[in-house]
């Protein structure tokens, strides 16, 4: 089961300089900044996925992406593996993945992708790999037969999916040599997206993609999944796309998954209200900690509004963050207690957090819960216990919830547990069945 990470132009400075809170002198954004495969020095995953959506599908679509127009050129002129940074031949075996990001276009009337412009965006970008445009079914009932219980908004969905899927696969033919096209199911039950899957091997496909995942608890995922594999046959391979479920992929090994992609370990390390910091668990699963939330004062929007009512001046603000960050470069040293670390921290994350000061809220849940788990992670110290290239270098600035190169390195080394997680898995799995 292959892990595909799902890329957004995530990467870092990597001559971000902490203590002077800059960025490198002359950086030039993205030109100069590493990818997670550049920053630790290796992949750790098997491939990455690259929606158009986040591209940019042009004028014409009315999508209008997270690529620059100089990046979207860029691009399409040298091929996702250039842009992505993949040339090396260290990473030459890695999959490169493209779906139309359905969610992206989810309020549209039918897709703004057909399905020859899609087959050229991939076969421009040299993708190994490429979906069929479909049209993203959020309804899910389980326990139906069939195509039953689906309402006409539902089955008309299901419908266009398959009939891109159709038109797809026949205008890739002639580049099957190029890239492997996957047709994409869609449903609003275990039924009828076994129905869609037995219907894209018909077809013809031999490489399907479980689509409208991202808002499903694994064990509806499973459910889909189960059924799908029944109706189809073992050689057809499947993927499972936006898997957000990322953390029970242990449930999953071993039911027919070729491949899956995610961004879930990158996003959660500033997305997530408490497990932003991945480290190996006891007993095969994963253990989370919390990041300290040290935002910057002059752009926090709670900061700003007790500035902006009188509460505290600007100038209180800035040195609470200052204080903040010194206590806990000093606790890192050795130089600083835990209770007077966590006590400075707390009078400046709350009113940053809540939007109130300390004081103002006593025997407050909020607090007494947000104060447990920033103790719980400054004394364990988890990032003196991880030898990612990230931790090493960066050392306590890695637990700091605090803007996008902080942030992202977090996600980062997420990405470097995961992968490590994933692979003791896999060999758990492989020795049970010897």
């Amino acid at each position: 089961m292959k892990f595909i990470f799902a890329d957004s132009l995530d990467y870092v400075d990597p001559g971000y300089d902490f203590l002077r809170e800059r960025n490198a002198e002359g950086r030039r954004p993205y030109w100069d900044d590493h990818y997670p495969h550049e920053a630790l020095g290796y992949a750790p995953y098997q491939g990455m996925l690259v929606s158009r959506a986040i591209v940019g599908g042009g004028a014409a679509s009315g999508i209008s992406g997270k690529y620059t127009e100089a990046q979207a050129m860029r691009f399409r002129r040298v091929g996702a593996r250039e842009f992505l940074r993949l040339s090396d031949p260290r990473f030459a075996s890695l999959d490169i993945f493209g779906d139309c990001g359905a969610f992206s276009y989810h309020n549209e009337e039918v897709p703004p992708y057909t399905p020859e412009d899609t087959a050229e965006f991939y076969d421009d970008g040299r993708f190994t790999h490429g979906c069929s445009s479909d049209h993203i079914i959020f309804d899910f009932i389980d326990g139906l037969s069939g195509m039953s219980g689906g309402t006409p908004e539902n089955v008309r969905r299901f419908d266009i999916t398959q009939a891109n899927a159709e038109a797809f696969l026949t205008v890739t033919k002639h580049m099957s040599n190029r890239f492997c096209p996957l047709g994409v199911i869609q449903g609003w039950s275990p039924a009828s997206m076994a129905e869609a899957a037995r219907r894209l091997v018909a077809m013809g496909y031999d490489y399907l993609a479980l689509g409208g995942t991202v808002p499903l608890k694994a064990p509806q995922i499973m459910a889909c999944v189960t059924a799908i594999r029944d109706a189809i046959p073992s050689t057809t391979r499947l993927h499972v796309l936006g898997f957000a479920k990322a953390d029970n992929i242990s449930d999953f090994i071993g039911k027919g998954i070729t491949s899956f992609d995610t961004t879930s370990p990158l996003i959660r390390a500033f997305k997530d209200a408490k497990s932003n910091y991945y480290l190996p668990g006891t007993g095969g699963a994963l253990s989370y900690y919390t990041a300290i939330r040290v935002p910057q004062a002059i752009e926090n929007p709670k900061l700003m509004n007790l500035a902006k009512r009188g509460v505290l001046h600007q100038e209180d603000l800035q040195q609470m963050e200052a204080d903040a960050l010194s206590s806990l470069r000093r606790y890192d040293r050795g130089a600083a207690d835990l209770e007077e670390t966590v006590e400075t921290v707390l009078a400046y994350a709350v009113p940053a957090t809540i939007g109130d000061l300390v004081q103002n809220l006593p025997g407050t849940r909020q607090i007494a819960d947000l104060r447990a788990r920033y103790e719980r992670t400054l004394m364990d110290r988890p990032w003196t216990r991880c030898n990612c290239p990230i931790c090493r270098e960066t050392s306590i600035e890695v637990m700091l919830f605090r803007a996008s190169n902080r942030n992202k390195r977090r996600g980062i080394h997420n990405l470097y547990v995961y992968s490590n997680h994933l692979k003791t898995l896999k060999e758990k799995s492989a020795h049970a069945l010897q």
